[in-house]
């Protein structure tokens, strides 16, 4: 007869706990996401979003609003944590209510911007 020590079990125990505490942070990055004619792509610290042009595009990011207010040519118009932003594509990233914002490409059915939090904020 072979005797076991008591604590074999404690190593599935840990990996039982990690894989359950990943899955609920990941559970928790997707949940801070929705979007209305819009696609997010969300981390940790940024979401790219982008938008459809020709409808009224909106998503819901780190618990503020992006939505689409307009565009022309390669300038875009969003409204970010209730603040209005012109962008341009290759401009530095505009601040808005802590994040910042900066428009990644503009074509005739897509807008896309990357929303990150600003880490002194």
């Amino acid at each position: 007869m072979t005797n076991r020590p008591a604590t074999m079990p404690i190593p599935s125990v840990r990996r039982a706990a990690g894989l359950a505490a990943a899955l609920a942070l990941g559970l928790a990055v997707l949940a801070g996401c929705s979007s209305e004619g819009a696609s997010t792509d969300c981390g940790l610290d940024a979401c790219t979003v982008t938008f459809d042009r020709g409808v009224e595009a909106s998503a819901s990011l780190f618990g503020v609003e992006a939505k689409l207010v307009g565009a022309e040519n390669d300038q875009v118009t969003v409204e970010v944590a209730g603040e209005q932003l012109t962008l341009t594509m290759g401009q530095q990233a505009a601040e808005a209510g802590g994040f910042a914002v900066t428009l990644d490409s503009v074509t005739d059915q897509q807008i896309k911007i990357r929303v990150s939090r600003n880490p002194g904020s």
